[in-house]
């Protein structure tokens, strides 16, 4: 294991990199606050050898981790949560009421991200997944707060991606943590400062009203930045968020398509609409990336959001 790759930015936040199948592909925030810690989203059991090597670098020990918050409880958002609290004696997790009970008892979780990967693979990929005490699970529902050392941290309930999750307002830094809410937006893509944003749709919950919602919600805030965890801070918020909800939309024309064309192979149908999509909206942001690389960056996003979008189908029909 390596020392993850840090980014620190004002407002004592930083990005650890999740190590999570290549470089800059998740992103683990970390708040420090009058020499305390606080973690949003925790990558998988893989990551937290590079967060505990960060808190050392800063400094900090795992005593002074005092919360680990959850935007969500997908594996690569919330896979590394019992290896959190395994190793930070002090730390409460906050998490989403409809997903505390996956963290206290992850049966269900494992068997569904098994039955996709297989039991070989899911273990590369997420290690081990343990049950959490519920004495140490605190529920955040829509506007609660916690105070993180004199720091108040608002929880905003933002379905779209899916049910359980929220983005984490910080008052501080006047920005959000937005887990898969505001996009994906990875930084090979950058274009002079300004970034490509692009939505995840889930493989089970998209729901795009809902997206859209969600996303009003966070700029009503006026925020300044938003913290993804694929990939951490975006500015240019007004500008993205015109572009998400075009991308959203143009992401339900893309299985309405499919769904008239009577093709048995919905999700490659999709996924050929997409990747059209995608590359002319990279080719109107001017990137200057060879056309194989921009699909290689994209290919398991694109993945995901076409078997997304055929179980969206298949849920609205």
């Amino acid at each position: 294991m390596t020392l993850s790759l840090v980014t620190d930015f004002e407002h004592g936040i930083s990005a650890i990199d999740a190590q999570f199948h290549r470089p800059k592909r998740a992103a683990i925030h970390l708040i420090i606050e009058k020499g305390q810690a606080a973690l949003i989203d925790t990558g998988t059991s893989f990551s937290i050898p590079g967060v505990i090597e960060t808190l050392q670098q800063k400094n900090l020990s795992v005593d002074d981790v005092a919360y680990v918050i959850l935007t969500h409880i997908h594996l690569d958002h919330a896979g590394g949560a019992s290896e959190c609290m395994h190793n930070f004696p002090n730390a409460k997790l906050v998490v989403h009421p409809r997903g505390a009970r996956h963290m206290v008892n992850p049966v269900k979780l494992i068997a569904g991200a098994t039955a996709v990967y297989g039991d070989a693979e899911f273990k590369r990929v997420y290690g081990e997944i343990l049950p959490i005490d519920e004495s140490r699970i605190i529920e955040a529902p829509d506007k609660s707060s916690i105070n993180f050392n004199g720091r108040t941290l608002l929880f905003i309930d933002t379905p779209g991606h899916a049910r359980h999750h929220n983005c984490i307002y910080d008052e501080q830094s006047q920005s959000f943590f937005t887990g898969d809410t505001f996009g994906v937006s990875y930084r090979e893509f950058d274009v002079d400062g300004l970034e490509f944003v692009f939505p995840t749709t889930t493989p089970v919950q998209f729901d795009p009203e809902a997206a859209h919602t969600s996303l009003e919600q966070i700029m009503r805030f006026n925020p300044k930045y938003a913290y993804l965890t694929h990939y951490s801070r975006i500015g240019n918020l007004t500008h993205h968020v015109k572009s998400m909800h075009h991308l959203i939309d143009a992401h339900v024309d893309a299985a309405r398509k499919a769904e008239k064309r009577n093709n048995l192979d919905r999700q490659e149908t999709i996924s050929e609409i997409l990747q059209e999509v995608f590359l002319q909206k990279l080719a109107e942001h001017r990137c200057a990336l060879p056309q194989k690389d921009m699909i290689n960056l994209l290919h398991s996003d694109i993945k995901l959001n076409s078997q997304g979008l055929v179980h969206w189908l298949d849920q609205t029909n």
